[in-house]
């Protein structure tokens, strides 16, 4: 007689049940501070200034751009944080903010660090660089306008951390997030400036808000310039067309009076022609007939 098997059931599901909680202290919630009091040099806020407002002007219509704004990744927390001089979220135009979460909008594609006297007070490179690397960031550009070696250096998001780019790489300078190049600009106020070109050689440079104002201008002195010379080209070609008009009235005149001239002179012609045979005829001699 076979013995028989006992079934198995799996457990019932726990049935869900309102609970009451009491807390011993209330919930905190977490805040995120917009901005803390930093020292700032002048030629500091220049530089990161200029180089915000031209990312700004270029790329406005598809990405949104912070400039000392803090980045917070960790909701937990509002420790976990870093102020880039310049970043940059590509794929949402630009719009106003206070603080950048990226648990809420994603991490920037590009952050720029400019060193300068006030980063004595701040975390060494290496803190700062672990910090980026724990935002999830796509690109760093540090940018020490002082060093006159190596003023730019680039890290690049490779399989979860940061990687510095070689010295002797040909691309070093290119910003792979925004498809540009970066470059050194000595300006005469503020002297080495980090810049962005279209191209390699840094000819074609993004402008600043001054430059492109000052483009804009002469290419409006241009434009005036040009439709004054079309002016002047259209007053020409009327003069031109007025003085062939009165050419070819001068013309039809004189033909014309050349014609009337013609006409005189075969009705002359004829009068001598009918004049001459008359004076012929008379002097024709008269026949004798015979005797």
């Amino acid at each position: 007689m076979s013995a028989i098997e006992p079934t198995v059931r799996p457990p019932a599901a726990p049935r869900e049940r309102t609970r009451a909680h009491v807390y011993s202290r209330p919930p905190e919630p977490v805040v995120f501070p917009e901005a803390e009091e930093v020292p700032e040099t002048n030629r500091h806020l220049e530089l990161r200034t200029a180089l915000y407002l031209i990312l700004k002007r270029e790329l406005a219509q598809v990405a949104t751009l912070g400039s000392d704004q803090f980045v917070y990744w960790d909701p937990t927390t509002s420790r976990k944080r870093l102020a880039p001089d310049a970043f940059v979220r590509l794929g949402v135009p630009h719009r106003t903010f206070r603080t950048w979460k990226t648990w809420l909008h994603g991490a920037p594609d590009l952050g720029v660090e400019i060193v300068s006297e006030s980063d004595e007070g701040e975390p060494d490179w290496d803190e700062k660089l672990a910090r980026y690397r724990a935002s999830g960031i796509r690109e760093v550009v540090r940018f020490d306008p002082d060093d006159r070696v190596r003023p730019i250096r680039i890290w690049d998001a490779l399989d979860g951390d940061l990687v510095e780019r070689s010295a002797d790489d040909p691309d070093l300078r290119a910003c792979e997030a925004l498809g540009l190049w970066w470059t050194v600009v000595e300006d005469p106020s503020i002297g080495p400036m980090l810049r962005l070109s279209r191209d390699r050689e840094g000819r074609d440079l993004l402008p600043t808000p001054d430059e492109a104002e000052a483009q804009a201008r002469e290419a409006e002195a241009r434009t005036r310039d040009a439709e004054a010379q079309a002016r002047e080209a259209e007053a020409q070609a009327r003069e031109a067309e007025a003085k062939a008009r009165e050419a070819e009235a001068q013309a039809r005149e004189a033909e014309a009076k050349a014609r009337e001239a013609n006409k005189t002179l075969e009705a002359e012609v004829a009068a001598l022609r009918a004049q001459l045979a008359e004076a012929k005829g008379k002097r024709r001699p008269r026949r004798r007939s015979p005797g």
